[in-house]
């Protein structure tokens, strides 16, 4: 395999584009689409993002990789952090890669959901270090 880092450079530019480009494609970047997804109305995203998942979930096992990490249970800084996650996605309506993907196609309305996103992840480490002492281990 290529391992020169332009090769990597460019496959990773080539995936993020065709990610963005799905994203936006299936809804994922449309706030109402979005919106029906959460309030059940509509379940045709939410369908697509269920077999998104179940599909890495199987991807991620079946590499070698994935099969030389161990199984780690869920805790309670997982489930808090999953909470925290799902309510910044239905406000904002866009998770990470949605809200890139937003910018993409010019709603420049992702520049504050992005801000928040890097804000919030600056600030975990000293928050969790001086008050909220969450564990992290389903992270490492």
């Amino acid at each position: 395999m290529i391992e020169s880092p332009r090769f990597r450079r460019a496959t990773t530019v080539l995936l993020g584009a065709l990610l963005g480009f799905s994203l936006s494609r299936i809804g994922f970047t449309n706030y109402d689409e979005l919106h029906k997804m959460f309030v059940f109305s509509d379940l045709r995203l939410l369908m697509v993002f269920a077999g998104a998942v179940g599909l890495s979930a199987i991807a991620y096992r079946l590499h070698p990789l994935g099969r030389a990490i161990p199984a780690r249970g869920v805790d309670r800084s997982t489930v808090i952090g999953s909470i925290i996650f799902g309510l910044g996605w239905a406000l904002s309506g866009a998770c990470p890669g949605a809200a890139l993907a937003q910018l993409g196609e010019g709603k420049l309305f992702a520049v504050f959901t992005l801000a928040g996103i890097v804000s919030g992840t600056l600030a975990y480490g000293p928050l969790n270090g001086r008050l909220l002492r969450w564990g992290t281990s389903s992270c490492g």
